[in-house]
């Protein structure tokens, strides 16, 4: 029988929370996945397999429950410890139409968090919302919708619905239905509706910004950002 081997565990923290994480690096079978996703050209599918090999390789938490954000980011962190905390990869610079070698450290890059970001909306004197960061499962439902489609922002935004609480109670959106929630929504104000999409555009996001020099000599910035930037 062939030998088992062990893999090291390594440990980070979780950005939307603080906490502690245990992980592990990826093996050739989680590469298999990302290499079929990458393939497929479907951030729904992306996004899929990327929670697949975060939940293979995450030793202490429940993937489901992550952030987006906290994916993208344990993500990163465990690709840094499978293959290599330095990315090589090419750009073409906008002012030159030039090629450009750029490199990324992976374990410099951080979670950008907005001073504007906040997680209550006053409804009135008595009530407060609070707001949540949207599953996993439910931000693939969201890019899986048709942009076009007119409730995909007010689907963003019953995503984020947390409970509603003043000094004396709490209600919690999880126990209630659909309907119930909805009759909610259509009696609250736009001053509400802005600060739930203000939370929403300010939360926090996996972005580093890598420096370089043109042919012309100009000094220039790279944005890495979302998703995609696992695949370079």
């Amino acid at each position: 029988m062939l030998p088992k081997i062990d893999l090291p565990i390594f440990e980070t923290t979780l950005p939307s929370s603080g906490e502690k994480v245990k992980y592990r690096a990826f093996t050739v079978k989680e590469e298999k996945i990302l290499l079929v996703a990458q393939e497929s050209n479907d951030i729904g599918q992306t996004i899929l397999a990327i929670k697949q090999v975060v939940n293979n390789c995450v030793l202490s938490h429940d993937v489901a429950e992550f952030a987006m954000f906290d994916l993208e980011y344990m993500m990163l962190m465990i690709r840094a410890r499978a293959v290599d905390d330095t990315v090589k990869f090419v750009i073409t610079d906008p002012d030159t139409d030039k090629p450009v070698n750029l490199e990324l450290a992976l374990d410099d890059v951080q979670i950008v968090k907005s001073d504007e970001h906040k997680n209550e909306v006053a409804i009135n004197e008595e009530y407060n919302l609070y707001l949540k960061y949207p599953t996993i499962d439910q931000f693939i439902r969201i890019v899986e919708m048709d942009q076009a489609d007119p409730l995909v922002n007010y689907t963003i935004m019953i995503s984020c619905l947390d409970k509603v609480a003043s000094e004396d109670e709490v209600h919690e959106f999880k126990n209630y239905s659909e309907n119930e929630i909805d009759q909610f929504m259509e009696n609250v104000d736009t001053k509400v509706l802005k600060g739930i999409q203000k939370f929403f555009e300010t939360m926090p996001k996996l972005k580093h910004e890598v420096h370089y020099e043109n042919e012309n000599g100009d000094s220039k910035v790279y944005t890495v950002e979302g998703i995609n930037s696992f695949f370079f």
